[in-house]
């Protein structure tokens, strides 16, 4: 049968755990930059609402409906199966999520260890001595043998009675949230460059295509110019002219390739394959669909869509919490530690009542001069937050930034698309016509290879125009966050969706708790 402990014991025993449940924390009110009101634009000027329609390919105008929030991954609202099979590999695949991943279950793994100091540390010990001792120095001319047996529990548990053990949990907490938020930003990063890179190498290709049709066409011509030159309609200075012409076209055909290359390369490492294994994809620009309406949320909201505005606001609750350990070190230490046991000679007597040992040690200690050390520290510990601070205000500014510059960008890309579609239309129109006239000698070479000119720059000028709509589209939806909430599946978030994250937003009033 357990003996109870002493009444005195018992008491004290008591009296720190109450003072432990009435702990006061030290951490001071998390400071928090103001967030603009809902009702402020993005831009400067008036706000877009509707771009215009360019016509054609990737040509209707596009909507922009504010206050409304993604409901999908934001690259399925190209519509492009291949598309969503590149970003899956890559999700699964690539070493900086696999990286990210590794970075949180190790910020999980130091927060489980420091929850353990909420809980007694309980060590199991078991000793068995042989000894001989000597009777010389009592006149004595032997000794004697005698073997001893000791088995203790011992218990060690740190009261948090200025809740520094919570302080410590705390800051780990906010540093698993930080990698959590972390992981998501690397995912959507990775995504957005999926999508960038798949377009840009998809409008490569088909500036490759468009300028090989051009050089089969000016061979074509070359061969008509020659034929009228061994007919004496022309001087030989147009076949010269021509033979440039087609060259100097031919002559951009190699760099274009290795931009493709480039472009092939890379999207092989973003879904985490070597080089040597990139393919040719399956899609074009012509097989993507333009999201007709783009939701952009309100700027409160994009405060909780945005990861790496989460992942600064973690950081600064760390900080926070690095302040209250901080100002708590100025404040004793206690700790309590007990040993329960037995110890006898021989194994039968061990569980003998008379061979029981026990002890019960409180501990207390009190920082008293240590050369401004602890000023210091807090000193530290406060422009460390600080610092965290203008990171998060850089980090929300930066974020507003880029949606400010994507929206203006999807308007101004679908005029540039309109002129650029407009001119190359009458680029088209013009070369017919002097053609024509040539053909029917009627024009000089010289205005219809100013033709050719006009029309071979506009074709080019309209593919890079279609293709920088596709992309600046992709901009705004990551900016505004990509949709990470909606995620389902093996990728589904590790946090909760923004609209039930309130904790986390940012810009509510933020309490200590246990002031």
């Amino acid at each position: 049968m357990q003996k109870p402990l002493p009444r005195p014991i018992a008491a004290a025993l008591a009296t720190v755990l109450a003072g432990s449940l009435a702990a006061c924390s030290f951490e001071p009110p998390l400071r928090v930059p103001q967030a603009p009101p809902d009702k402020t634009p993005y831009t400067a000027g008036a706000s877009i609402k509707q771009t215009v329609a360019p016509g054609g390919p990737a040509g209707h105008a596009q909507e922009i409906e504010y206050g409304k929030e993604l409901h999908e991954e934001w690259w399925k609202l190209f519509h492009s199966k291949v598309l969503d099979k590149l970003i899956a590999a890559g999700l699964k695949n690539s070493p900086t999520i696999a990286q990210a991943q590794a970075q949180l279950k190790q910020a999980q793994a130091t927060a489980r260890v420091n929850s353990s100091i909420f809980y007694p540390q309980i060590t199991g010990n078991l000793q068995a001595n042989r000894s001989k001792s000597s009777s010389a120095a009592f006149g004595g001319s032997g000794g004697f043998h005698y073997s001893l047996i000791t088995g203790s529990v011992g218990v060690s548990y740190y009261p948090d009675i200025f809740g520094v053990n919570r302080l410590v949990y705390r800051n780990s907490e906010a540093l698993v949230k930080y990698q959590q938020w972390e992981l998501e930003a690397a995912r959507l990063t990775l995504t957005g460059n999926i999508v960038t890179t798949a377009i840009s190498e998809a409008a490569t290709e088909g500036q490759v295509r468009a300028t090989m049709a051009i050089v089969a066409q000016e061979k074509k011509l070359l061969e008509l110019t020659e034929n009228q030159y061994r007919a004496g309609a022309i001087g030989y200075v147009s076949v010269v002219n021509q033979r440039s012409q087609l060259a100097t076209e031919m002559a951009t055909l190699p760099a274009l390739e290795q931009q493709l290359a480039v472009y092939r390369h890379e999207l092989a490492i973003l879904v985490g394959d070597f080089p040597a294994n990139a393919r040719r994809q399956l899609f074009t620009l012509e097989a993507l669909q333009l999201p007709e309406k783009l939701p952009v949320s309100l700027p409160s909201q994009l405060l909780k869509q945005r990861p790496d505005i989460r992942a600064a606001l973690a950081q600064m609750r760390a900080a926070n919490a690095v302040i209250g350990e901080a100002r708590a070190q100025f404040y004793p230490t206690v700790q309590l530690s007990a040993a329960f046991g037995a110890t006898a000679s021989h194994p039968g007597l061990f569980f003998n009542p008379a061979s029981s040992i026990w002890s019960l040690v409180g501990a207390m200690s009190q920082p008293i001069f240590e050369g401004g050390k602890l000023e210091a520290q807090k000193a530290e510990a406060h422009a460390a937050y600080d610092v965290v601070y203008a990171a998060y205000r850089s980090t929300v500014l930066s974020a507003f930034d880029q949606v400010a510059n994507a929206l203006r960008a999807v308007e101004h890309d679908a005029q540039t698309l309109a002129a650029q579609r407009e001119a190359l239309q009458a680029a088209a129109q013009a070369l017919q016509l002097a053609q024509a006239s040539y053909r029917a000698g009627a024009s000089d070479y010289l205005t219809l290879l100013t033709s050719e000119v006009q029309y071979d720059n506009a074709r080019i000028a309209e593919i890079r125009a279609e293709s920088q709509r596709y992309q600046d589209t992709a901009a705004l939806l990551v900016a505004l966050g990509g949709g990470w909430w909606n995620k389902t599946g093996p990728q589904a978030p590790t946090t909760s969706a923004p609209q039930n994250s309130h904790s986390d937003a940012g810009t509510l009033p933020v309490t200590p708790a246990n002031p």
